[in-house]
């Protein structure tokens, strides 16, 4: 994403930061984390990026860490503050691998997987766009997926499995969405792919309409309803759920 910044998020941006919602960020600095050792000898990671109001704090009290080691005694958990201003600078993936995800690898985990809740599951994608198939999990908390008009030329294609994406394109203002779901037909037709996605959410959450649309890309027992909103009360939960199924099924 070498392009210039998303206007959608731009504007996302400006309006909470006059709302005093945003929490600080200086892109122009290295991605701040924050790691929370297993409490058992470490063989997997689990990093976490934020919601578009969530810092590190935020992402410290939401209890995923808990949640995380209760299905995995042995899992750290990374969380990292790839806020607004990351996406908006136009290099949020590539800056997550090269200032976060690769000196993480350093530590020789076993297994490193990405997790993301609402913008922070829409940086999940983004990632995996960039580098496919390198996470050994990826998980979509909610994710921001693009506005209604998108969503509705989707379904009114009859779905991913039928929707025309058109040639690929350069990733921008215009095509960010475009692609990110490109990638979501990409990965629905690999088995391989689609196989490492694990996506929850809560019946009542604001994002939950592209829900129909994403969840045929995946398999069918990866998906994850649950009661609540758009909220880390039905994330932290969910996710250690998933992991425990994960571990389940291997």
């Amino acid at each position: 994403m070498r392009h210039k910044p998303f206007a959608l998020i731009a504007l996302i941006a400006l309006m909470l930061t006059l709302a005093g919602c945003l929490p600080p960020s200086d892109p122009s600095k290295t991605i701040p984390t924050l790691l929370v050792p297993a409490p058992q000898p470490a063989k997997r990671l689990v990093i976490v990026l934020p919601g578009r109001a969530d810092g590190l704090p935020a992402l410290r009290d939401s209890g995923m860490a808990a949640a995380i080691q209760g299905a995995w005694p042995d899992a750290d958990v990374l969380f990292a503050e790839l806020t607004l201003g990351y996406y908006m600078q136009g290099r949020a993936p590539e800056r997550l691998h090269d200032e976060v995800v690769v000196p993480a690898r350093q530590r020789g985990y076993r297994e490193v997987w990405l997790a993301g809740a609402s913008m922070g599951g829409m940086g999940v994608l983004l990632y995996d766009r960039l580098r496919p198939g390198e996470m050994d999990g990826l998980v979509l908390l909610a994710p921001y997926l693009g506005d209604r008009k998108l969503l509705r030329e989707i379904g009114d294609a009859g779905g991913i499995a039928k929707w025309d994406a058109g040639p690929p394109q350069e990733v921008n203002d215009d095509t960010w969405q475009r692609e990110i779901w490109r990638h979501i037909q990409k990965v629905s037709r690999d088995p391989a792919q689609s196989k490492r996605f694990w996506l929850a959410y809560g019946d009542k959450d604001r994002l939950r309409n592209a829900v129909p649309l994403l969840a045929p890309a995946l398999p069918a027992e990866q998906v994850l309803v649950r009661d609540g909103g758009h909220t880390w009360t039905v994330w932290s939960p969910a996710i250690g759920e998933v992991l425990k199924q994960a571990e389940a099924k291997r």
